[in-house]
């Protein structure tokens, strides 16, 4: 591991907001990552081994900071959400699977439409059941010992939440917290991080995944409101290096090659598409939305990047077959943009005065406002 090595994953990762500045409507910078990552891994040019002693743990920290940003974003609360959880519950259940929609939504001014609420539940109650169920698919045989891990995590985290609820008004707290604002300690991003990484540890050494972890951290910042400039740290430390990283030598990792040269591959892929674009719209039917609504909940890509990452890991995967998983992801991003906008069609004109004039950006709130693009 070197710093050549970095400087090439910082340049790789720059195709990401290169694409998404490129191109018009909403393309998440990842996907220009991941497209880098190939360029330069195994199926392009090679120049970056995805094996570099080091630059795997790199990865893990991205991944773990990946799925804090994904907790974090959960919308749990936004203003009229708890509306749309019962239909969004049924749907969840229906799908199963994740989605990177609010981004979308918030593009089009569609966070408030009655459709857009459901949709929106049933994706963040989908991302919470796929990725505590990951870790136990993933590795059937030790499912029961990944349980338990995971379990010890979601217990501490039980226990950080009801510590913050006790000491998040006490003077001392709150005069840390002002120092760190008028001094720039970041005291709650290194705490934030300081928890990260202890529940990672946790759940590496109880046999479950760091994705719990991530994703246990994010709810929990989420949950507690945390401040906005938590949110802006974040995504400055996530975003600006380990996620990019993380999609970089996934996409270093993936074999395109065997997706066009094996029948099987291909079908695999396709197969993967349409099923996610059917179970979606399955979803929407039995809860009576719209069908626009089920294609925009299709769009999805933080848990098949994890379901590709954690097989790799696990040599549950073939680099084919995980391949033929994030195409198939990307290939709903290209749907997603279709559903939203006949949902845009369907919701009525904003009144006069309405919109962020009357949202004034308060420091303490849902920590989910920046960095959610991913």
């Amino acid at each position: 591991m070197t710093f050549g090595v970095l400087a090439l994953v910082v340049a790789a990762g720059l195709g990401g907001p290169l694409l998404a500045a490129g191109r018009s409507g909403f393309v998440p910078v990842v996907v220009g990552e991941l497209a880098a990552g190939v360029v330069i891994g195994n199926t392009g040019f090679g120049w970056l081994d995805p094996a570099t002693p080091g630059l795997a743990f790199f990865a893990a920290v991205g991944f773990a900071m990946l799925m804090f940003g994904a907790g974090m974003h959960v919308p749990i609360r936004q203003p009229g959400i708890s509306r749309g959880v019962r239909r969004g519950l049924v749907a969840a259940v229906v799908v199963a699977l994740a989605a990177i929609l609010l981004p979308a939504l918030e593009e089009q001014k569609l966070l408030t439409d009655r459709h857009a609420l459901v949709v929106m539940a049933q994706v963040g109650i989908a991302d919470v059941a796929a990725i505590v169920a990951l870790p136990l698919v993933i590795q059937p045989s030790k499912a029961l010992h990944a349980a338990l891990g995971g379990l010890a995590v979601i217990g501490g985290v039980v226990l950080l939440f009801l510590a913050a609820r006790a000491i998040r008004h006490l003077d001392v707290v709150r005069r840390l917290r002002h120092a760190s604002h008028a001094r720039a300690w970041a005291l709650d991003l290194r705490i934030a991080l300081l928890i990260l990484f202890t529940l990672s540890w946790l759940a590496v050494r109880s046999g479950t995944s760091v994705l719990i972890a991530g994703f246990s951290v994010g709810l929990l910042v989420a949950l507690t409101g945390g401040p906005k400039r938590l949110s802006t740290q974040v995504t400055g430390i996530a975003a600006g290096f380990f996620v990019p990283l993380f999609f970089v030598v996934l996409g270093a990792q993936l074999d395109l090659r065997a997706v066009v040269e094996k029948p099987s591959i291909l079908e695999l892929t396709v197969l993967l598409l349409l099923a996610t674009v059917v179970v979606h719209e399955l979803g929407a039917a039995i809860t009576r939305q719209p069908l626009a609504a089920g294609l925009a909940a299709t769009a999805q890509l933080g848990v098949p990047a994890a379901v590709a990452t954690l097989g790799l890991d696990h040599h549950t995967l073939t680099s084919p077959q995980a391949a033929a998983i994030v195409i198939a992801a990307l290939g709903t991003i290209a749907i997603c943009p279709f559903g939203i906008a006949r949902l845009r069609l369907r919701s009525p004109a904003p009144a006069q005065g309405d919109g962020a004039a009357g949202d004034p950006d308060r420091e303490h709130g849902q920590a989910g406002d920046d960095g959610a693009g991913r």
